[in-house]
């Protein structure tokens, strides 16, 4: 199983915090580091700070050596796909293959609304995400592609230079078993899931399986991965004091450790982690994204580093 690091970049991120983390996951042994992609705190706080997630992507790709990196996942409600697809082999190509391009449709409507951005009805998001996906592809063959299709387009155009393995490594984000898993099993390299239990993972990844049987693809081509709340403590105490750390920042978060685990989140002390992420692997994770709500909490990535990395990695 491999683990990174996920941040919710609009929470207060800075270029402190992010160089921090940065060195954290290099230093530490992580797979990873990847940030969400929003435009302002969808805690409530609009004063928080809020970095561009991809120019904060090209400063990691800059200044970082080994890890992975990428957005989870930049909605295509922003993006005209030609710009992203720029920008996304710009990263990867700075970076030496190291860019994850994780997609999905867009869901925060006061988000939407406070920037003026269209946030179309989730069938027409859906198609957009559909079209998008084909359309990054297509621009990667390395030759002149037309392509009709609904909402993006392209005529006899080409996109140099070509991604550093060929293609981008793409990421669909997203739980729906209808058209999410399916735009997946068509185009993603790896799926990511949040906010599940493990048999809710195991019923998806069986709907990923038939998808892509219906577009006659090996299941096992696509990596499976989960986003996933940490709070991790030596003792009790010290978890309750991070779930505590982590409600002053997001307080709808569950109040108490039982909560916690009644939400399927990872939380405990290492041996408690290890094993549920047993439990995980068991359930088809491959790859884990640890969404640390506390920024500052670098000794939190420290536990887990030296006393639960070893078991999984």
């Amino acid at each position: 199983m491999r683990v990174g690091i996920m941040i919710e970049g609009q929470e207060g991120l800075t270029w402190a915090r992010w160089l921090r983390l940065m060195e954290a996951a290099e230093d530490m042994g992580y797979e990873s580091l990847c940030r969400s992609d929003h435009l302002t705190s969808l805690a409530g706080d609009s004063k928080r700070p809020s970095l561009d997630t991809w120019t904060s992507l090209t400063v990691l790709a800059m200044r970082s050596r080994r890890i992975r990196f990428g957005p989870v996942v930049s909605p295509i409600t922003f993006y005209q796909p030609a710009l992203l697809a720029k920008m996304a082999v710009a990263l990867d190509t700075l970076s030496h293959g190291r860019l994850d391009l994780g997609l999905g449709a867009g869901w925060n409507e006061p988000e939407h609304a406070a920037f003026g951005i269209p946030l179309p009805p989730m069938k027409e998001r859906l198609d957009r995400l559909e079209s998008a996906a084909r359309y990054i592809r297509a621009l990667g063959v390395g030759e002149p592609v037309t392509l009709e299709q609904s909402h993006y387009v392209l005529r006899k155009a080409e996109n140099y230079p070509l991604p550093t393995y060929g293609r981008l490594r793409v990421v669909i984000g997203g739980r729906g078993e209808k058209r999410t898993l399916r735009i997946a099993a068509e185009f993603a390299d790896e799926w990511n899931a949040t906010r599940v239990d493990p048999d809710g993972f195991r019923q998806k990844r069986e709907v990923l399986a038939q998808h892509c049987a219906a577009v006659r693809r090996d299941p096992d081509t696509i990596t499976r991965s989960l986003m996933i709340p940490l709070a991790i403590g030596r003792d009790r105490a010290d978890v309750g004091r991070r779930i505590a750390a982590v409600r002053t920042i997001f307080p709808q978060m569950p109040a108490d450790e039982t909560a916690w685990r009644k939400a399927s989140f990872l939380v405990g002390t290492p041996g408690e982690i290890i094993e549920s992420l047993g439990q995980w692997e068991d359930a088809g994770v491959q790859r884990v994204l640890l969404q640390m709500l506390d920024q500052e909490d670098i000794a939190a990535l420290e536990l887990f580093a030296r006393h639960v990395l070893p078991h999984v990695k």
